[in-house]
């Protein structure tokens, strides 16, 4: 993974906060047709709802990509989800 360790505690920690509000979410978007991979919908979804959409631009944007930044979620989200 090539996300700097704070960064991804920092993600983490923000997407803990928010993290019971996430299966009522997914349950309103499930059968939407226009969602072609849900978990990743689900996934970014969540990174956006800890607004840190200006910390991100600074802060991971400059060295990662979306990709790199989706691994990074993937793996939060294991660790976060029961």
């Amino acid at each position: 993974m090539k996300m700097k360790p704070e960064h991804y505690n920092h993600i983490k920690e923000h997407m803990a906060k928010i993290a019971d509000k996430i299966p009522a979410h997914k349950e309103r978007i499930k059968d939407d047709p226009r969602i072609k991979d849900l978990d990743m919908r689900i996934r970014w979804d969540w990174l956006w709802g800890t607004g840190l959409s200006s910390w991100m631009s600074t802060n991971l944007y400059p060295y990662l990509n979306d990709t790199h930044i989706d691994t990074a979620l993937k793996s939060i989200v294991k660790e976060l989800q029961p």
